[in-house]
């Protein structure tokens, strides 16, 4: 069997993603009630028989590290191979930050060329799959590619954020735009490559390149190496913006989802807290949700996601929203279509998503315009207030912040941007 040891690009944050980035690692963001983003690439390479995993951290690593650990939830604390998180560090020819997917991985080549396999599979750590990565090692191999890039098709109306691929024959990858603002091929990268090792230490010891969608897979093709394509049909999700986030959370709900989790054979690996059963009071309503343990659900519960340790008082409702832990919703508030970070405090009779004004937020008005309000992590929103849509509190908002205004416009930014 081809051997591969598997480099996670675990340093960046998305803008995009609103309050969720503002104090972690976009990689590091909860999903799903218990998982974090970071466990869909981790588990995948466990799950494939790839035991040998460096992760490349940068930006606001610390709960990231905190979470994987020595990585013995995935099998991954050992002796030989196991997981590794490589820092960024100052020193060097490079200087101190990395620029780039590319870049990050040039300031560890003394890592890669240390390493016994043959090849090298890059992999982003903020998407949300399930794939088995040796059928696409096989194929890469056997056809003794240089590069190979795993591919799917993608809604024509966002490949303005993938890079887009157009194939030649025999699956070889022929052109490669990088997120264009218009394309007529919907034929996108994942942002998955498996490279051979010499090659890529000779490209990035040859050349300045920062970014492996942007420059190296572009450069490649020019120089007419063997790149080709290896299709995946399974869900993918690039969950690097809130409404992406949201609807990847929400599709979990489906009465099948395309997201299995509950495959005994394909299990999502996490580190998991020590949380009691989750727990319904006599007057709960709860329909069409995920509530995870250690949650203490009186109120009334719909269509949404509630992460562990989150407690719901009674006559609180929560609709299309998901709640991140050990967050805590009083008597009579209400949540709707919106993202709580953790250890916010709603308090009692306050309205988070209310109304129907769908005003754009003010600040970034080409990613909130759907109706989706944020609560960042450890805010406090008083007691009555009512907050429109689309609007954003930053992480650490206390309720000083909100003066005495009862009232947030649909919109409006409230604290301060802690990135």
């Amino acid at each position: 069997m081809a051997s591969a040891f598997a480099m996670i690009m675990a340093g960046g944050f998305s803008e995009h993603l609103s309050v969720l980035t503002e104090t972690r690692a976009e990689a590091a963001v909860p999903f799903g009630g218990k998982f974090r983003i970071i466990d869909f690439p981790l588990s995948n390479c466990v799950n494939s028989g790839i035991f040998n995993v460096a992760v490349l951290t940068q930006y606001k690593p610390r709960s990231l590290n905190d979470h994987i650990g020595i990585g013995k939830p995935w099998d991954l604390d050992r002796a030989q191979g196991g997981v590794r998180l490589l820092q960024p560090y100052q020193g060097g020819p490079y200087g101190d930050w990395q620029k780039g997917t590319a870049d990050a991985v040039r300031r560890n080549l003394d890592f890669v060329i240390q390493q016994d396999e043959d090849h090298v599979l890059i992999l982003a750590g903020d998407h949300i799959y399930l794939m088995d990565y040796q059928p696409m090692l096989r194929e890469h191999v056997q056809s003794n590619a240089d590069l190979t890039v795993a591919v799917r098709r993608v809604n024509p109306h966002e490949t303005h954020r993938y890079g887009i691929v157009t194939l030649g024959a025999d699956e070889r990858i022929v052109g490669f735009q990088e997120k264009p603002r218009r394309s007529r091929g919907t034929l996108a990268s994942m942002g998955i490559y498996i490279f051979r090792k010499d090659l890529l230490v000779e490209t990035l010891h040859a050349h300045d390149f920062l970014d492996f969608g942007k420059d190296v897979v572009p450069a490649m093709i020019a120089q007419g190496k063997h790149v080709r394509a290896h299709a995946f049909p399974g869900y993918w999700a690039d969950v690097g913006n809130v409404q992406a986030y949201w609807e990847a959370n929400m599709s979990l709900l489906a009465e099948e989802p395309a997201l299995n989790l509950y495959d005994p054979d394909w299990v999502i690996h996490t580190r998991s807290e020590d949380r009691a059963p989750a727990k319904l009071g006599a007057n709960a309503q709860v329909g069409g949700s995920l509530i995870s343990n250690g949650c203490w659900v009186e109120g009334t519960v719909e269509r949404s996601i509630l992460s562990s340790g989150v407690r719901v008082a009674e006559g609180a409702v929560i609709r299309d929203s998901v709640v991140l832990p050990d967050t805590i919703i009083e008597a009579g508030a209400v949540i709707d279509r919106s993202v709580v970070d953790k250890r916010v405090v709603i308090r009692a009779g306050a309205r988070v998503g209310d109304g129907d004004d769908n005003t754009a937020n003010n600040a970034m008005p080409e990613v909130l315009n759907t109706g989706l309000t944020m609560i960042g992590e450890q805010s406090t929103i008083p007691e009555g207030l009512i907050i429109g849509r689309n609007v954003v509190i930053h992480p650490d908002s206390t309720e000083k912040a909100f003066g005495k205004r009862k009232k947030i416009a649909s919109g409006a930014n409230i604290g301060v941007n802690l990135r």
